[in-house]
């Protein structure tokens, strides 16, 4: 695979081929196990966004003439190589965010699912037609491509997010342009180097590397006709905002903060693995973690307790080795804001059971660890319950009963995701039905949807109208056209001065 990775500088991928563009900032990537610089990434300015966005938009047209199953057959060979590489692209994940090398290979896994859906684009892009609605005129529909498109994806899952956009827009006969996050950008360029060994035309999928200048470019530039982006709330908003200024179509998913439900008649052990693992698993860098755990009446103690020694007991060390639970955060920037949250939280008078600050990995000293923390006896107006920590910090709010654990969740001003442990099917009914978020796992931690279903939060977790990927991918990267026809025996009948109606 060409991915660049035995030079210094991360490029962009514009029309085919890496281009160094005309900007001459760089930014550091880092090894965030080692703590060291590992790469320099070249950072876009408005000349190389318009140089990938004209790329695009001249590879646009011909592109859209493609049939569909041409453009599936593409997605069916990267697919495959997909397969092929796919421990090399889990590598390149671990080695620039920092997850454990499972972790990463279960990110490859769900990203390539959805370029298994898109290979259905000849099924997916069917129509309604209704023949002779009235005075032998036909009514059918289609679904043509909006034009150049563009994501701007997070640095916690480079390789998973960017494909929610890529293949759909693809297959939807659409040309792209990504702008990944700067912290982990070389996967993207795997990804460029894969779709064109796929066949696929050159300068229909281009990468800008980049900051907030490469952001606003795509915002701006006339040429864009969409914009997906996935992050925290306030850029969402920003994104959500300025792209609909600019007369952009629009899905901007932020934050979260996801609660899991602990009833008196749950399973703990089944609740305590699936805390230990949603809260903790990737550091907690995952817009669908578990940060809260509602502890029902009278199994908080108990849950605390086993919660606590799990806590204690992870496995905290560089990814790639075989039996690493959790591994470092992103940057050293991002550790210490986590960091400033546990101090916020201790002085709020919040419980820390578990502290998880100060840990040491050998032969990794300098690498941006943080281990897990547990806090107790946190409650709502605590900026710790409050905000998106996306860090290994879990708090334990303690309610009376399930009215108070749905309210609870419900006042959130997030509504991404939500999990309850019950026994009990009507309790189960009751929340999944009452609860004020957009995905919901009963039994389940992460109720992440497949890909053929639509991933969305509710409240400020999304802003726009479109979920991502599956059907509402199709939605959002397609225009919905009505064609009404008829060829008359005749002519001459004359001009028609009322509006016309089937009889």
């Amino acid at each position: 695979m060409n991915t660049r990775q035995s030079t210094a500088t991360i490029a962009h991928w514009i029309h085919g081929k890496p281009n160094r563009g005309q900007s001459t900032r760089l930014a550091p990537v880092y090894n965030p196990a080692l703590g060291a610089v590992a790469s320099e990434v070249v950072l876009a300015d408005a000349s190389d966004v318009d140089l990938a966005v004209q790329a695009a938009h001249r590879a646009f047209a011909p592109w859209a003439e493609t049939s569909p199953l041409r453009r599936a057959r593409v997605m069916f060979k990267f697919k495959e190589l997909i397969e092929k590489h796919h421990d090399d692209l889990a590598a390149c994940i671990t080695r620039e965010h920092g997850k454990v090398f499972s972790d990463a290979k279960g990110e490859v896994v769900r990203g390539l699912e959805v370029v298994e859906f898109a290979c259905g684009a000849p099924h997916l892009l069917k129509t309604s037609h209704t023949d002779n609605v009235g005075g032998g005129i036909d009514n059918w529909h289609l679904r043509q491509p909006l034009g150049v498109c563009a994501g701007i994806t997070p640095f916690n899952f480079p390789f998973m997010v960017p494909l929610w956009m890529i293949p759909i827009a693809l297959v939807t006969g659409n040309s792209f342009v990504l702008k990944p996050s700067e912290r982990d950008p070389s996967a993207s360029l795997m990804i460029a180097d894969l779709l064109q060994q796929a066949g696929l035309p050159d300068g229909v999928f281009n990468v800008v590397q980049g900051d907030k200048t490469a952001v606003d470019a795509l915002l701006q530039h006339p040429l864009v006709e969409a914009i997906s982006f996935v992050g925290s709330t306030p850029i969402a908003q920003y994104i959500h905002q300025e792209a609909s200024a600019h007369n952009k179509r629009v899905q901007a998913l932020g934050g979260a903060k996801n609660h899991l439900v602990v009833m008196p008649d749950a399973n703990l052990e089944q609740a305590v693995d699936a805390l230990i693992g949603a809260a903790y698993g990737s550091a907690g860098e995952r817009c669908m973690a578990i940060s809260v755990a509602v502890a029902v009446g009278d199994i908080a103690d108990r849950l605390v307790a086993a919660l606590a020694t799990r806590a204690k007991a992870l496995v905290v060390k560089d990814g790639m080795e075989s039996d690493a639970e959790m591994g470092p955060l992103v940057t050293a920037q991002h550790r210490a804001k986590v960091e400033g949250y546990v101090a916020q939280g201790v002085a709020e008078g919040a419980k820390l059971i578990v502290d998880g600050r100060g840990i040491r990995v050998a032969s990794r000293e300098d690498g941006f660890f943080l281990g897990g923390c547990l806090f107790d006896q946190v409650t709502e107006p605590m900026r710790i319950y409050q905000e998106e920590i996306f860090g290994p910090v879990l708090c334990v709010v303690r309610v009376k009963d399930f009215t108070q654990a749905l309210e609870l969740v419900n006042r959130h001003e997030f509504g991404n995701g939500v999990s309850i442990y019950t026994s009990d099917g009507g309790i189960a009914r009751e929340f999944s039905r009452r609860v004020q978020v957009g995905m919901v796992g009963v039994n389940v931690p992460i109720p992440v949807p497949m890909a053929w279903q639509s991933f969305g939060g509710w409240k400020r977790s999304l802003f726009g109208d479109h979920h991502a990927y599956g059907e509402e991918g199709i939605r959002f990267y397609t225009r919905y056209k009505s064609i009404m026809q008829r060829w008359p025996e005749s002519i001459g009948k004359g001009a028609e001065f009322v509006m016309p109606t089937m009889k």
